[in-house]
């Protein structure tokens, strides 16, 4: 297919790498990061300002009401940007899900509220012994409490609400509810802190059932791999401008031909991987098909791309790579941190040739 942004959607890319560059440099990101939670209050009064904390979701809540490819427009900047703090957790993930579960006096108490930058909100999903498979899911809510434990909980100490996954639906509580227990992990990603959420018969409001996660699921899944490509693009820009001004010999190594096949092979990754989340977020939006599909293909392609153009531009950069000045290895942090987030590449093939065969046997069984 010919796919091209239209108009209003290249002003809102490039809108929003001026948004970013100019309220989240890479000094600002690192002032974060060294932060318990790496969240500041006055950035996420400007997302807001801008509209990003409601931009998919009804306007009659608060949101601007755009689409999913909008959506990945604004995700891969903030990527590229490696923004830090809340917002994916709050408005891809809670806000996605709130959109597609809650009734609709539900979403004017916790959805308007995202919309308008006043409240932030997590995801518990993953837990001990757990995949990101939505099957693999076995805490469940008695008499409408829930009781376990969930880990790799994003921005979970700076969350008002926390949306826990069960096996019988989701449920929304109150983050400063009795019984819950937040503790931080070890992260990779020092810009996305991560955390433990232990339950302890912990009353929670039903939003929705299981069954219609996959959708909300699906999104979080393609904008992930769209920040990955912002990472990678970033990654990329820097190790061209390393090349053109490091020297050696007296000469840029830039010119030698083994630095430009490395930069060559980064830019053909990355660029793959653009458009398998372009078109993922375009299936999406469509309920197309194989939108299911076209997102694990885009998550898996991204999961490997985004190591390979971590390894290759370190590689340019050579022991400046490794070094805690250089940029580079905060976005490898981050693309090492995404690649098994949602997912890694093995899992989603996995995904893909269970959708590949369920398919066809529902077309044997037709014929």
């Amino acid at each position: 297919m010919q796919f091209g942004l239209n108009e209003s959607q290249e002003f809102l890319r490039n809108s929003a790498r001026n948004f970013f560059s100019g309220e989240c440099p890479i000094a600002e990101v690192r002032r974060l990061m060294e932060t318990h939670t790496a969240f500041d209050p006055n950035l996420w009064a400007k997302l807001a300002e801008q509209g990003y904390t409601g931009i998919i979701f009804p306007e009659e809540f608060g949101g601007v009401g755009l689409g999913i490819v909008e959506l990945i427009l604004l995700i891969e900047e903030a990527g590229r940007a490696l923004l830090p703090g809340p917002f994916f957790s709050t408005v891809v993930m809670a806000g996605s899900l709130l959109d597609a579960l809650a009734t609709k006096e539900q979403k004017k108490k916790y959805l308007l509220p995202i919309c308008r930058g006043e409240a932030r909100a997590a995801v518990a999903f993953f837990e001990p012994n757990g995949s990101w498979d939505l099957a693999d899911v076995r805490l469940t809510a008695i008499n409408g409490k829930l009781r376990g434990e969930k880990l790799f909980v994003p921005d979970a100490a700076v969350a008002d609400w926390i949306i826990v996954v069960a096996s019988d639906g989701a449920f929304l509580v109150d983050a400063k509810a009795p019984g819950i227990r937040i503790q931080p992990m070890l992260s990779m990603d020092l810009t996305r802190k991560l955390y433990s959420v232990r339950l302890d018969d912990v009353p929670g409001e039903k939003l929705g059932e299981t069954a219609a996660l996959s959708r909300p699921h699906g999104i979080a899944t393609v904008a992930l791999a769209a920040e990955m490509v912002g990472g990678m693009q970033r990654t990329l820009d820097i190790t061209v401008e390393y090349a053109k001004t490091r020297k050696q010999f007296g000469k840029p190594i830039g010119i030698f031909q083994a630095v430009q096949h490395q930069c060559a092979d980064m830019y053909l990754e990355t660029e793959g991987a653009r458009s398998a989340v372009y078109y993922a977020a375009w299936a999406l939006q469509h309920r197309a098909s194989d939108a299911a599909a076209a997102v694990s293909v885009a998550k898996l392609y991204t999961s490997d791309a985004s190591r390979t153009v971590g390894n290759r531009g370190i590689q340019v950069h050579g022991g400046m790579g490794f070094t805690w000045e250089n940029d580079l290895h905060l976005y490898y942090r981050r693309a090492k941190a995404s690649e098994t987030a949602f997912g890694d590449a093995t899992f989603h093939r996995e995904r893909l040739a269970r959708l590949t065969i369920d398919a066809e046997a529902v077309s044997a069984q037709r014929a």
